[in-house]
């Protein structure tokens, strides 16, 4: 028997197929009759959807990006915090995320997904500066941050972090991207006028403890 479903709810089953199916073969390894089959509809069906993989790849990860801002306005509006651990939780969430969604992350950074990314890199700079600055002000106002332009820096600093630390573009060894994350923390710290270290030891403290 033919079941029909609503197409917001067939659209995410096959993303969510197609997610899980990344996660366990890779992007790259996965075809789209795969998907089909995992989903158990009619190739027609997946085509009515998604033009082609890299379509499906481009929606899943706008996704990641809509759930980094949902999650991220949860912690802005949580009062029990003050804004450097806000900062702190933002960054482990979104880690916790990317690396929940690795394969999007990774097939995101492929070559022929360049118009994606760079898509994306700008999507982030333009939904999570105004978060962040939200952070930034509420720093301002408890006296850790001094900074006269909130968005204008972090968008800043977020365009500067995604292009050398996010694309992979450089081919960093560990102990280079560990370098160059202490140092865009510390750039950060003195762009906040905030006391150094501040930021480092309160986001090391968070990891530590598994927040």
């Amino acid at each position: 028997m033919r079941i029909v479903k609503a197409p917001d709810v067939r659209r995410a089953e096959i993303m969510a197929v197609a997610n899980k199916l990344f996660q366990m073969k890779g992007y790259t390894k996965t075809s789209v009759d795969e998907i089909v089959r995992e989903a158990q509809i009619a190739k027609g069906t997946f085509y009515y959807y998604f033009k082609s993989k890299e379509e499906i790849l481009d929606a899943l990860t706008e996704q990641l990006v809509i759930d980094m801002a949902e999650g991220s306005e949860q912690i802005v509006h949580n009062e029990h915090l003050n804004a450097i651990d806000k900062i702190c939780a933002i960054l482990s969430q979104q880690k916790s995320l990317t690396t929940e969604k690795q394969s999007v992350v990774d097939g995101m950074h492929l070559p022929e997904n360049k118009a994606l990314h760079e898509r994306i890199n700008i999507e982030t700079v333009r939904v999570f500066g105004p978060i962040l600055a939200k952070v930034v002000e509420q720093g301002n106002q408890e006296g850790v941050f001094q900074v006269e332009d909130p968005l204008s820096t972090v968008q800043f600093i977020l365009a500067g972090s995604q292009f050398l630390l996010g694309q992979g573009i450089f081919n960093w060894s560990i102990q280079e991207e560990q370098a160059r994350t202490q140092a865009m923390f510390t750039l950060i710290e003195r762009a906040f006028a905030a006391k150094p270290g501040s930021i480092l030891t309160a986001l090391s403290a968070g990891l530590a403890s598994g927040q």
